[in-house]
């Protein structure tokens, strides 16, 4: 139960943050000073979502993914962890990087005034939900490949 309840926070804080991510890119769209706020908030809550995401899934990784591993590797999707995991170890960085970044320019520059920063911060948050929309595909066709090799058993 203490598994499932990790993988479930683990994909529910990442998608909190992919949904705060597509709100940020839409405020930040039509940023002014009413919405200025907002903007920061929303910003705040993608880099906390996603560290969220990122911490309880590399513990989940870190202490229960080894046996996992064996599992998809001896079953007829070994390629879910052949392909996905290995680009999912090797990409995960860029979209928290990408969250933690984004409070660092909504909060450090007037994006209702500053075109640069405004372009900035629209290009992280939509490369924040593409990159995030990736990893949680990816993370369902591992899922998936799991499940298929306990079928196989």
């Amino acid at each position: 139960m203490f598994v499932q309840g990790m993988m479930f926070s683990h994909v529910m804080f990442g998608v909190l943050g992919i949904l705060c991510a597509v709100a940020l890119f839409t405020d930040t769209l039509n940023a002014c000073e009413s919405n200025l706020e907002r903007i920061k908030k929303l910003s705040m809550a993608v880099a906390v979502f996603l560290v969220l995401s990122y911490l309880i899934g590399g513990y989940w990784y870190v202490v229960f993914y080894g046996a996992e591993r064996d599992i998809i590797k001896a079953g007829q999707w070994a390629w879910a962890h052949a392909f996905f995991m290995e680009v999912k170890e090797h990409v995960f960085f860029v979209p928290l990087m990408l969250g933690i970044y984004a409070p660092i320019v909504a909060y450090r520059n007037d994006v209702c005034r500053d075109a640069g920063a405004r372009k900035l911060l629209l290009t992280i948050s939509a490369l924040t939900v593409l990159f995030g929309l990736f990893m949680e595909g990816a993370g369902g066709i591992i899922s998936k490949g799991l499940s298929i090799g306990l079928m196989g058993r």
